[in-house]
């Protein structure tokens, strides 16, 4: 089975820090951005620092300010956490009731419990949790 490619193409002007993209074939959110002015014979430059939404690892894009982009198409879910076992929870989606495993993000290890609410985002095949919704 290919992997999912649902992504559109946006200009370097539409996007901002908090907004999503694909670098290396890695959907990242992106952190910051620095655009150079442009010179006598150019156009100016960005540079997009970003975190990858499933491995965390900091990647960096540098492009014209003319240049394009590819944006993941994400799907925010909520889901509940069905048990957990050490760096893994297991997932229940609260609108298709489909159980999965996700990772545990550092930021939210010994907050998660069995039964809390979470919010999960879907993209190019995979999931990752992103924050807690509610108590359990």
């Amino acid at each position: 089975m290919a992997e999912e490619t649902n992504y559109n193409l946006k200009s370097a002007k539409e996007i901002g820090k908090g907004s999503f993209i694909i670098i290396d074939g890695i959907p990242c959110r992106i952190v910051e951005i620095e655009t150079s002015a442009p010179g006598k014979h150019g156009a100016a430059k960005s540079r997009i620092t970003a975190v990858g939404i499933f491995d965390g690892a900091k990647k960096t894009l540098l492009l014209s300010g003319h240049g394009e982009v590819p944006v993941p198409e994400i799907l925010k879910k909520r889901a509940q956490v069905v048990s957990i076992s050490e760096n893994t929870a297991q997932l229940m989606d609260l609108e298709s009731y489909e159980i999965f495993d996700s990772v545990i993000p550092a930021e939210l290890k010994g907050s998660i419990k069995a039964g809390a609410e979470v919010e999960v985002l879907e993209t190019m095949g995979r999931k990752a949790i992103t924050r807690m919704v509610g108590g359990g």
